[in-house]
């Protein structure tokens, strides 16, 4: 399929990305094209939201099957006042078109589980999951694999966030095949072990972090720039301003 061509004023919106060697008009001309498929219009889909939706992403999926409260406008930044008791993928969609009226909108108004996750992860081309419980977590990866999908996930604690990329079904340089999410997290932790942001509290910035880095993982993904995290998790300790990288590999 020929690209569509920029018009001026895509040309002057991405100028600052078409000037980096690495992306170019290609690598913008293949933001334009993508599906991403973001898990969740809350604290950690915020973000991912608003910069893929500023970066030129052709089309954004959102799914979530919640509204806003005044207490998610603490760290959940897509939304404001206006938007509390309304449906958060109509708020979501609506800032998304604020900031670039370019972007078209896939909301899904459903909660994510085995039953429809492969159907829905197959019409995109990255996944991003921002979503806060294991079950979901496990659906979304396990489809993601199924389906060859790249996966970006990430998940933040009271002060602290670990992010990976997931693709499963390929091989890396070793020869030996990447690690799933079950070879990270081979079963989820026994209920009520990991309370809720509503239980522990959440440092609102964090979330900001974490999103806006698994933003940038798409971007490399779609347009095949640096390296992605794939085999690695990022860890982040907030308190202590420290990054810390370590390995993973799949079970043998």
């Amino acid at each position: 399929m020929t690209p569509a061509a920029f018009t001026p004023d895509e040309l002057e919106r991405y100028a600052r990305h078409i000037v980096l060697p690495e992306v170019g008009g290609p690598g913008q001309q293949r933001l334009k094209r993508a599906r991403v498929l973001v898990i969740g219009a809350g604290g950690l889909g915020a973000p991912v939201l608003q910069y893929l939706a500023a970066a030129g992403v052709g089309t954004l999926g959102v799914v979530d099957d919640d509204t806003v409260s005044l207490s998610n406008l603490q760290r959940q930044v897509i939304h404001d006042t206006g938007s509390v008791g309304e449906a958060k993928n109509a708020s979501a969609a609506r800032s998304i078109a604020r900031i670039n009226p370019n972007v078209a909108v896939e909301v899904h108004d459903f909660r994510i589980t085995t039953d429809n996750a492969r159907e829905l992860v197959r019409r995109y081309d990255v996944v991003a999951d921002g979503s806060d419980n294991f079950d979901t977590r496990y659906a979304v990866a396990d489809a993601c694999a199924a389906e060859e999908k790249p996966l970006v996930h990430a998940a933040v604690g009271r002060f602290d966030g670990s992010l990976t990329v997931l693709k499963p079904f390929e091989s890396g340089g070793d020869g030996q095949r990447n690690p799933s999410y079950r070879d990270l997290f081979p079963e989820p932790p026994p209920a009520g072990m990991v309370p809720s942001c509503a239980e522990a509290g959440v440092l609102g910035a964090l979330t900001g972090v974490m999103g806006t880095l698994q933003a940038v993982e798409v971007i490399k993904l779609i347009t095949g720039i640096g390296e992605p995290l794939v085999g690695r998790l990022l860890l982040y300790d907030g308190l202590a301003a420290q990054f810390d990288t370590i390995r993973y590999k799949a079970s043998q």
